[in-house]
C-alpha cells in the first residue's frame, strides 16, 4: 500500500543481511520497521517504543526456558517488528516453544550464522529509514498541494476520493450526517449504509482516527472536523486489519481538503442565515409571511407534517462580544445545531440571537409517534453534551419545547408556550422541557397573563401570609408541605425538621387562621393550586 514503508521483509533484502535466516515468524515479514535498536538488557520495556529491529547476542536467551518466553512475550506485547538472534558465544539454537511462540504471534525471529557488526546494521537501516521519511514528507507536500487544487475544483470531494482511490486502489468513501455521501469507485455504494449504520450507533461517542471492522471488513476511519464539530468521516478499506502512519497522514491531508470544501459550502449556506431568522422572527411573532419563504424554509406539508418550537434561552450576563467574533459564534451555533436537529431526522429553521436561539422543527410522525417526546430528549441530550466544547460561550442555559402543532400558523403560539417552560424554570425548580409537562401551570400562567392569578392568591392565602409577616412564623411553608405529604402528619414533621408537637401547634394555628374546614376535598384543592399559583408569582 504504501512503498515508502520499510517492512521486515525489505530489510533482509539489504546487503548486511546476506548471511541471515528467518527461523520463525515468517507470516509476519510485512511488519513495518521504524528504527533499529542493539537490545542487550533485561529491562528495557522502557527503550523500546515499537516499530524498532531488535539487535542482539542473545545474553539473554541463554537463561531458562520459561525466562527465554517471558523475554519473547514482552517484545511482541511491545509491538517489535522482528528479533534479529546472532549465533554464536551465548547462543547456539533456539528453543522450539520460542520458535513455537513466535509462528503462532507471526512474529520475525532472524538468525546470523555468521558474526555481523551490528553498528553497520544500524548505520545502514538508519539511511534508508530516515532517507524514505525525507521522501515521505516530499510526497505529502506534493498530496498536500493536490488535494487543495481539487477542492477548488467542481465535485471536488469525487476528485479527492479519486486520487486516494489512485494510490491505495481501495475503496474509499466521505460519510456525513447531512452532507451528500460520496464513494469511489462506483460499486463501493454497497459499503455506504453500512458504514452510516456504523457510526449511527457510536453517536454518543467520538471515533477517533483507527482501524474499525465493519462486517468484518477493517476500514481505517479518519474523522472530518471544523467550526467545533464532526462533519463526517473519510473511509479507506484495507487489504488487512493494519495501516502505517503514512496512510492516516495522507488521510489527514485528504480529510482537510474536504473540510474546507464543505466549510466552504456551509458558510454560503449560514450567509442565508439572516433571510431565514428574518423568516422564522416573522412566524414567532404573528407577523405575515411570504408563500416563497414558506416553501424556501419549511419542509413541503403533508397530512403527517408536524412542528415543535425548541427554545433555548441563554443567560443575559454576556462578556462583550465585538460583530466579527459574534458572527464567527453565531455561525457555529447555527451550524452545528442544525447538524444535531438533521441528524434525529427533524427539519430544523434557525433563528440565532445573543440571547436567545429558536429552533422551529418540523418533522413527519403519525399514530403514537405524533409526540416524538424521545428524539427531542435525545436532541437536548446532545445539545447538552456538546456544550463541552463550549458551544453556548460557557453561559448558563434552559431549553423549553412546545406542543406539538399541526400548522405553521400556530408557531406563534408555541413559541409562547417554549417560553412559558422557561419561564417556570427561572423562578423555581422544573426539571421537564416539555410543554405538556406543565401540568397545572400551564392554566396558572394563563390566568397570570390575564391578570387574574394574584388575586386569587390573596383570597387563599393573604391572611396566613400577613400572620407570618407580623409573627415572624412559618405556617405558610408548613402548610405546604402539609399538602404536598398528603396530610400526613409524620412525614411532615420530618421534612420540616420539627417534632410532632410542634407540627400539631403550627396546624391548630393555621387551622384558626382558615377555617376548620381548610383540609376540606375543595378548600384543599384550592389552597394546592393557591400555593403553585404564588410560585408563579415570585
Amino acid at each position: 500500500m504504501n512503498e515508502l514503508s520499510l517492512t521486515v521483509k525489505d530489510v533482509l533484502a539489504r546487503e548486511p543481511f546476506k548471511h541471515a535466516k528467518v527461523i520463525a515468524g515468517s507470516n509476519g515479514l510485512d511488519r513495518q520497521v521504524r528504527w533499529s535498536h542493539v537490545l542487550e538488557v533485561s529491562e528495557f520495556s522502557s527503550l523500546v517504543n515499537g516499530g524498532e529491529i531488535i539487535l542482539t547476542t542473545g545474553i539473554h536467551l541463554q537463561l531458562d526456558s520459561a525466562t527465554q518466553l517471558k523475554y519473547i512475550k514482552q517484545l511482541i506485547e511491545l509491538d517489535v517488528a522482528c528479533l534479529c538472534i546472532e549465533i554464536g558465544y551465548y547462543v547456539s539454537e533456539i528453543q522450539p516453544e520460542i520458535i513455537s511462540l513466535a509462528n503462532a504471534q507471526q512474529f520475525p525471529i532472524v538468525v546470523f550464522e555468521k558474526a555481523v557488526k551490528f553498528v553497520d546494521i544500524s548505520q545502514d537501516l538508519h539511511t534508508v529509514i530516515i532517507n524514505r521519511h525525507y521522501e515521505m514528507l516530499s510526497k505529502l507536500d506534493t498530496l498536500s498541494r493536490r488535494f487543495n487544487e481539487l477542492s477548488l475544483m467542481p465535485n471536488g470531494i469525487l476528485k479527492i476520493l479519486h486520487q486516494l482511490h489512485s494510490l491505495f486502489n481501495q475503496t474509499v468513501l466521505f460519510i456525513s450526517d447531512e452532507a451528500k455521501s460520496y464513494y469511489y469507485p462506483v460499486e463501493s455504494t454497497s459499503w455506504k449504509n453500512n458504514i452510516k449504520e456504523f457510526l449511527s450507533e457510536k453517536t454518543t461517542q467520538k471515533l477517533e482516527q483507527d482501524i474499525y471492522t465493519i462486517d468484518d471488513q477493517p476500514f481505517a476511519l479518519f474523522p472530518i472536523n471544523g467550526l467545533g464539530q464532526s462533519l463526517g468521516y473519510l473511509c479507506l478499506h484495507l487489504p488487512q486489519a493494519i495501516a502505517d502512519e503514512f496512510v492516516f497522514l495522507i488521510l489527514d491531508r485528504a480529510s482537510l481538503a474536504i473540510a474546507q470544501i464543505l466549510l466552504r459550502n456551509r458558510t454560503i449556506q449560514e450567509r442565508n442565515q439572516y433571510n431565514e431568522d428574518e423568516f422564522v422572527r416573522n412566524l414567532l411573532y404573528g407577523r405575515p409571511v411570504d408563500l416563497e419563504d414558506i416553501q424556501a424554509y419549511l419542509p413541503t406539508k403533508s397530512p403527517n407534517t408536524l412542528y415543535r418550537v425548541f427554545v433555548i434561552q441563554l443567560d443575559t450576563n454576556e462578556t462583550s462580544i465585538d460583530e466579527n467574533s459574534w458572527e464567527e459564534i453565531r455561525l457555529q451555533q447555527s451550524m452545528t445545531i442544525r447538524s444535531i436537529f438533521k441528524r434525529h431526522s427533524f427539519f430544523p429553521t434557525i433563528s440565532v440571537t445573543r440571547n436567545e436561539i429558536t429552533i422551529i422543527a418540523s418533522f413527519i410522525a403519525s399514530g403514537e409517534q405524533v409526540k416524538d417526546i424521545n428524539r427531542f430528549t435525545q436532541v437536548a441530550k446532545q445539545l447538552t453534551s456538546m456544550d463541552d466544547d463550549n458551544l453556548f460561550n460557557e453561559r448558563e442555559y434552559k431549553f423549553g419545547i412546545s406542543l406539538v402543532h399541526h400548522n405553521h400558523s400556530q408557531i406563534k403560539e408555541g413559541y409562547t408556550e417554549a417560553k412559558r417552560v422557561i419561564e417556570l424554570k427561572q423562578q423555581f425548580l422544573f426539571e421537564s422541557d416539555f410543554y405538556e409537562d406543565l401540568g397545572i401551570y400551564r392554566l396558572l400562567l394563563l390566568l397570570n397573563e390575564q391578570g387574574y392569578l394574584e388575586n386569587y392568591v390573596e383570597d387563599y392565602l393573604q391572611d396566613l401570609i400577613d400572620y407570618d409577616k407580623k409573627n415572624d412564623s412559618d405556617l405558610f411553608e408548613t402548610l405546604r408541605i402539609y399538602l404536598e405529604c398528603g396530610g400526613s402528619k409524620k412525614e411532615t414533621a420530618d421534612r420540616l425538621f420539627i417534632v410532632r408537637q410542634t407540627l400539631y401547634h403550627r396546624l391548630e394555628k393555621i387551622q384558626s387562621i382558615m377555617g376548620e374546614n381548610f383540609m376540606s376535598p375543595l378548600n384543599r384543592i384550592a389552597l394546592e393550586v393557591a400555593i403553585m399559583a404564588k410560585q408563579v408569582l415570585m
